[in-house]
């Protein structure tokens, strides 16, 4: 079914990550929720592909918007997509009767602690790790911890008072080796919580301290020559290295929690809003606020944080945010690290995907009027007399000066033009010397294009501080091309921007366009440069002595290669030996090359 102009527009601009969409009807209603490893492929094959069933017809027809969320992984985008489904209840999404959730594995809090999988999250204290998209995954985690730390399954009361006294007996799981018998105390409670640190790392996804650890033990264990000890340690160390630990969006300990996330550019900032509740994200949505006054980022979230609770009517006590900020009836926090980092950083991607949706979206209703926009800031901000429609930067190659090389990237209008990229090899330099090579590209590039009238850049970006732009600007002198062109080196540091005469830089606002430009095209370069680089020292180093002989291609080489071994071998042959290989012509060539005129 064809799509209308604006879901058209919209389908356009969806990223290709994974995530979660949904679709909403004339009336802003909500209709369908669905998950997508790849947002841009899934969505618009509602609209591309001819063999839906009736009820997907029925639901292509009715939609009139799309909204989206990005989230980390596929697996993420499934537990979001549960978690919307039970929260908002769209009309075509299928409800689970028995309405299961995603298991999680818990720690039960008690002495000698359990660790076993359940669907049923309680608040006793105990710690819970998940939820988990896949049973078989979940299985796999604790398989792995209880074959590198045993721990007991009987639901036994472990008390100090029972051990001591010989209440219980060990049983068969004692027996095969999975269980320490801490009920009869031959395993100490202490000995029994490092396991379950241990555990807790597994869980949590830290394998490198797992692994640290073990690596420690097994050292000290083949130190003290107990070999079966190290042996079965190393099996764990291998067990652990195969094993990769699980990314989630929510978690029980996070709860009735909001989480905003702001990215902005010079005209407008974007809010992106979530709400945990029962350690679930069950709503998200991204805002579009307008800057009055240039205001800055902490004032933004500052005034448009009451703005979303209002909206939305929610009064949680905990906001999670990149920076704090006063807010009525809640205490404001700027997460470190551990999932409620995880939930910021997720918050702060949706925003920034929603800057760049509205960018796209502005290119789409009108490019001119979105170029014009961009070469407006950027001759503003580089200090130029016109917009810097062609501009160009240069970048260099080499390592301990060996095949030096040079690139040049071309862009018109903001972008790259491939087709006019220039790449030199240096002529003229010995040695690592990124001054002079810079200086000999520059002059090669611009003699050319001043000898063949062809037109200038109105802007040049040079990789480099003020060492590189300084002898750029020796290149442009000697050509007389000073005031003609307008020259200005990136510093990879701190970005910052120097220009031709100016010991002091200046430092662009992170999310200036024109930044973002400049970077791009120093990383083009960067690129481009150490490819061309690459490509030179991968022939130099395949190159052979014989491909210097005169009547020597690639196969008469190989032929000498099959037959001699080497080319010592082939120098040291007699005429006559090489005779059974390649003719009279090449056979004195080659005695000519290595023997001179005795030959």
């Amino acid at each position: 079914m064809a799509a209308s102009e604006h879901i058209q527009a919209i389908l356009d601009r969806l990223p290709h990550e994974p995530g979660v969409y949904q679709h909403f009807d004339g009336d802003g209603k909500l209709l369908y929720i669905g998950k997508a490893k790849n947002l841009k492929k899934r969505v618009s094959s509602y609209f591309t592909k001819g063999d839906h069933n009736g009820k997907t017809v029925l639901l292509v027809r009715k939609i009139r918007d799309i909204q989206w969320i990005v989230t980390a992984s596929e697996a993420d985008a499934l537990l979001l997509e549960n978690n919307m489904i039970k929260e908002h209840k769209p009309l075509y999404n299928i409800q689970l009767k028995d309405d299961k959730t995603y298991p999680f594995i818990v720690l039960k809090k008690e002495r000698f602690p359990r660790i076993f999988p359940t669907r049923q999250v309680r608040r006793d204290g105990s710690e819970y790790f998940g939820p988990y998209s896949h049973v078989k995954g979940m299985h796999a985690v604790l398989d792995l911890c209880k074959k590198l730390y045993p721990v007991r399954t009987c639901s036994l009361a472990l008390t100090e008072e029972n051990i001591t006294s010989g209440k219980f007996r060990v049983c068969l799981e004692y027996h095969i080796g999975n269980c320490l018998g801490p009920c009869v105390g031959k395993q100490t409670e202490s000995e029994y919580a490092e396991s379950i640190a241990a555990i807790r790392h597994v869980l949590k996804g830290n394998l490198g301290i797992v692994k640290t650890t073990l690596k420690a033990s097994m050292a000290e264990a083949a130190a003290d020559l107990r070999f079966e000890e190290a042996e079965r340690l190393k099996l764990k160390l291998e067990a652990v290295s195969k094993f990769q630990a699980k990314s989630t969006v929510v978690h029980p300990t996070v709860s009735d929690v909001e989480v905003y996330g702001l990215v902005s550019d010079a005209k407008s900032a974007f809010v992106h809003f979530m709400r945990i509740h029962n350690g679930a994200v069950v709503q998200g949505q991204t805002l579009e606020f307008r800057r009055r006054l240039d205001e800055p980022d902490d004032e933004i979230l500052a005034a448009a944080i009451p703005q979303v609770r209002d909206r939305f009517n929610v009064a949680s006590r905990t906001v999670l945010a990149q920076v704090e900020v006063d807010i009525v009836g809640a205490e404001c926090l700027v997460p470190q690290r551990g999932d409620k980092k995880k939930l910021l950083e997720m918050a702060l991607r949706n925003a920034q995907f929603a800057l760049r949706d509205k960018h796209a979206q502005l290119e789409q209703v009108d490019p001119d009027a979105a170029r014009d926009r961009l070469m407006e800031t950027m001759m503003h901000d580089l200090r130029l007399k016109e917009h810097p429609v062609h501009m160009e930067c240069f970048d260099n190659s080499n390592i301990h000066g060996t095949n030096p090389a040079s690139a040049c990237v071309v862009f018109r209008n903001g972008k790259p033009a491939k087709r006019d990229y220039r790449k030199f090899n240096i002529r003229t330099v010995e040695g690592p010397d990124d001054f002079a090579s810079m200086k000999e590209a520059v002059y090669r590039r611009y003699k050319r294009l001043r000898d063949e009238g062809e037109s200038l850049p109105q802007m040049v970006v040079i990789d480099g501080g003020k060492g590189q732009l300084s002898h750029a600007m020796e290149a442009i002198d000697e050509l007389g091309l000073r005031g003609k062109i307008a020259f200005v080196g990136i510093a990879k540091r701190l970005e910052e921007l120097y220009f031709p005469g100016d010991s002091v830089p200046i430092y662009l606002d992170k999310r200036s366009p024109t930044l973002r430009v400049v970077q791009h095209m120093r990383d083009e370069a960067h690129r481009f440069s150490l490819a061309h680089h690459r490509k030179r020292r991968s022939k130099a180093f395949l190159h052979s002595e014989l491909d210097d002989i005169s009547g020597i291609g690639p196969k008469t080489r190989t032929a000498l290669m099959a037959a001699f071994g080497d080319v010592k071998a082939i120098s040291e042959a007699s005429e006559k030996q090489l005779l059974n290989v390649v003719s009279l012509k090449v056979a004195r060539a080659i005695r000519v090359h290595f023997h001179g005129s005795e030959a």
